[in-house]
């Protein structure tokens, strides 16, 4: 490590020299010394030394504090002062040129180390904060954003050139002056005066943000639509500094805003395709690795292979296959959906009979532990629906209550005919594992899965299969669901959809 380099300045040359001596000794280096305030600038600037080491009465008309002055102002470089005289109007006199140390003689060498070595740290912690300060001085000043910064009372205290433009005040005009005076906004659809979001931070100690249409009067009286966020600067947990408002020009964007949603949908779609890909890659994967191994077993065994086995990994595998094939199915369903294909036909059918055929399919296919209870409360239940749409939806709502159901628990599946409202309402209601409130909003989410069910095989498709058949008919599906409780899908559709009646005719008739 390098030695601090200090200049010693002493009208006393015998003090002068013990002084040097000591500072040899604790391993700094003296570059010279100085005996009048004029020497000692001329030498500050000569040498450039790390620190001086100053008296406070020198000899001469020049003082130590006077010479400290015109140091500290041509030169960054940190001083101590060096006295026999403590009081306090020479100590007030000394902290006007902001001194890094003031020691009071006659001192130790271990006095002299520990003022040399915090005034040298001072400097830094100095010189690093006004560097710090500079560079986001130039950051600020350099943003495309607008930004106007407060003090705790909503004084300006700070606004940049591009706030300067957006504005129309100057920071030396709106420097000292209330926020409510440079920063007044208006709502756009009420004509209305907005409440300043400074005053809302003050008061809330959060961060505020403004609502849609809003529009800030510039200083000429014009307006500009506007988006903006206001933080508290706090000085301590609880204790806030001030304020500072960040906001940009909304003009250009609101003429573009049906570009925008274009391309954020894209985005999406895009993030969507991206998921789409990973999730199917995964999920063919694994029924893949599960044929595989029990091909390799039975081949491995060979002749060995008992009857009980083979049957175990033909079963596996079967069930692999029809895993690949359901997930096929649902593949295939979205892309018919997703470029608009996905059509809605329907046919005169009885929803009771149906209803009851489809569970018996189901539950030859899908033999669970879980008894569904099917439940018909309408003595009449005609309608016209289409039928293979209405398979998506309940097979997929009754595999996730059996999936998700404890054995021995029951299934119900109700189905009421309101002939005056037009509609059939279903019911289907486990007494399964439930889903977690925070997890319900994004239910109907391609790919998404409840938090307690990521550890269970799925592809989190099938509740959004079920809410683009509903959709189809015009319906409508809800879901009342507790964790640990259970879970109820209500699915409400209309009885006879005349105009998907008559467009079906059409198309058959062409």
């Amino acid at each position: 490590m390098e030695q601090v380099r200090i200049l010693v300045v002493e009208d006393e040359v015998i003090v002068a020299r013990t002084i040097a001596n000591q500072l040899n000794q604790l391993g700094y280096t003296v570059i010279g010394t100085a005996s009048s305030g004029q020497a000692a600038i001329t030498k500050a600037l000569e040498s450039k030394p790390e620190l001086v080491l100053m008296d406070v009465i020198l000899k001469g008309e020049m003082d130590g504090i006077t010479a400290a002055s015109q140091i500290r102002e041509q030169l960054d470089i940190p001083v101590i002062f060096l006295t026999a005289y403590g009081d306090d109007n020479t100590v007030q006199r000394a902290k006007i040129t902001q001194p890094f140390g003031y020691i009071v003689k006659p001192f130790t060498p271990k006095d002299l180390r520990i003022a040399i070595e915090i005034g040298l740290l001072k400097h830094e912690l100095e010189r690093d904060l006004r560097e710090n300060r500079d560079r986001l001085a130039t950051l600020l000043n350099s943003m495309s954003d607008a930004v106007i910064a407060t003090n705790e009372q909503g004084i300006v205290t700070f606004v940049n050139p591009a706030a300067e433009l957006l504005t129309g005040w100057k920071q030396g005009d709106a420097l000292g002056k209330d926020i409510s005076r440079i920063f007044q906004l208006i709502d756009e659809v009420t004509e209305t005066s907005l409440e300043n979001p400074v005053t809302k931070v003050l008061r809330d100690q959060q961060v505020v943000y403004l609502d849609e249409y809003t529009s800030l009067i510039t200083k000429n009286g014009s307006r500009v639509p506007i988006g903006d966020s206001a933080s508290p600067i706090m000085r301590q947990p609880g204790q806030i500094n001030g304020v500072v408002i960040v906001f940009w020009d909304l003009s250009e964007r609101r003429q573009a805003q049906l570009l925008e949603q274009a391309l954020h949908k894209e985005r999406e779609l895009n993030k969507l395709k991206s998921l789409f890909i990973s999730t199917v890659s995964h999920e063919f994967r694994n029924p893949l690795s599960v044929i595989q191994s029990s091909v390799e077993l039975i081949e491995l065994q060979g002749e060995n292979l008992t009857t009980e086995k083979r049957k175990t990994y033909l079963k596996r595998i079967n069930g692999a296959v029809q895993s690949m094939k359901q997930l096929m199915e649902d593949v295939l369903f979205m892309g018919k959906s997703e470029v608009g294909k996905l059509e809605c036909q329907p046919t005169p059918l009885v929803l009771e009979e149906f209803c009851r055929e489809l569970i018996a399919e189901f539950t030859i296919i899908h033999p669970s532990a879980s008894a569904i209870i099917f439940n018909c409360h309408s003595d009449r239940t005609d309608a016209c629906m289409d039928e293979q749409l209405l398979r998506y939806i309940f097979t997929n709502l009754l595999t996730n209550a059996v999936k998700y159901s404890p054995a021995g628990g029951n299934i119900t599946f109700d189905l009421t005919c309101d002939l005056i409202e037009q509609v059939a309402i279903f019911r289907i209601q486990d007494q399964g594992i439930g889903i977690p409130e925070a997890d319900q909003v994004r239910l109907f989410e391609s790919f998404y899965r409840a938090s307690n069910v990521r550890s269970i095989p799925g592809t989190g498709l099938g509740l959004v299969i079920v809410k683009k058949c509903v959709e189809a008919h015009k319906g409508k599906i809800s879901v009342n669901s507790q964790a640990g409780v259970g879970t109820t899908f209500t699915i409400t559709l209309p009885l006879n959809d005349q105009n998907r009646i008559q467009e079906s005719e059409l198309r058959i008739q062409n």
